[in-house]
This record gives structure tokens, sequence and C-alpha cells, in this order.
């Protein structure tokens, strides 16, 4: 387990395994590539970040993730793992995240994006980038570097 703070000060709890927390998961957090580029997202006010949101009612985690990638970027999305969970002990109440690893196949232009400007193709090692200005906290926390290095240890990028 990886343990760290993360920039609004909660600690963290990153697990590489399904089901790490009695709290199920209520929300996913998608790393993508798309054509041997890293796939994200541009959010209007956090920036550059991979896409990620709520798990609606009645929808498995994997399901979320495909309607997030699809609703942020306009990527059709294949989940190729389910990576982990982490947990954010938020004072206002503690959430789960999970992690999942996916191949966007096609792009689709569209007119409107949710919450965000679309999507934002990246070549090469992203990790070294992650701190550059433009990306969102999210990126820049332990959770996203540690998840990207799984990937390439597991050989799934």
């Amino acid at each position: 387990m990886f343990k760290f703070v993360d920039k609004n000060q909660n600690e963290v709890h990153l697990v590489f395994a399904i089901n790490a927390f009695p709290i199920k998961p209520a929300h996913v957090l998608v790393i993508c590539k798309y054509k041997d580029k890293w796939l994200l997202t541009k959010h209007a006010a956090r920036g550059l970040e991979f896409p990620g949101g709520k798990v609606e009612k009645g929808e498995t985690v994997e399901e979320a993730g495909i309607r997030e990638v699809l609703e942020e970027t306009g990527g059709n999305a294949v989940i190729k793992d389910y990576l982990g969970e982490y947990k954010v002990h938020d004072p206002k109440g503690a959430f789960v995240k999970a992690v999942l690893v996916a191949e966007v196949h096609h792009l689709e232009k569209k007119d409107h994006y949710f919450e965000t400007d679309g999507p934002v193709l990246i070549e090469g090692d992203l990790v070294s980038r992650l701190n550059e200005d433009g990306f969102s906290f999210i990126m820049q926390d332990e959770v996203v570097k540690a998840a990207l290095n799984k990937v390439q240890e597991k050989a799934l990028d």
C-alpha cells in the first residue's frame, strides 16, 4: 500500500487490488491511450488530466470508466485492466476511486464535451512532465505517478 498526503492535505492510500477498502469506489480515474499516445482531457478549471468522474447508480466501475472517457474526450474505450483503488481520507467524507486502464480505438469529434474542453494527446514519458504548468493537481499527486509506473511494469501501455 502506498500512503501519502495530497495537495489538499488529505491522507491517501493507494492499493493495486480490487475491493481493497470497505467503501465501494464511487469514482473512477481512467488511464487512457490512443494510438500509442496518452489521452487526456482538458478540464475547464483544473487543467490537463485523465478522464474520470462519478460512478452513477446502477453502473459498474468499468461502465462508468467507458462513459466518462466518451463524455470527456469523445473516445470509444475498452477497459484493459482494473489497476487498483485509492482512498482519500477527506474530512468532509472519505471516498474511494477505482483506477482503470483503457485503450481508445476511435475518437469522435463532439460539439460538447462534458465538463471539459475535449481530448488532448501527449506522446512519450508522461511521468516526467506531470509537474509542468497546465496539468491538474490530480495528475501531480502520487496516485498518477505510481499508476503510470504500474502500467509500464505490467506492460499495459
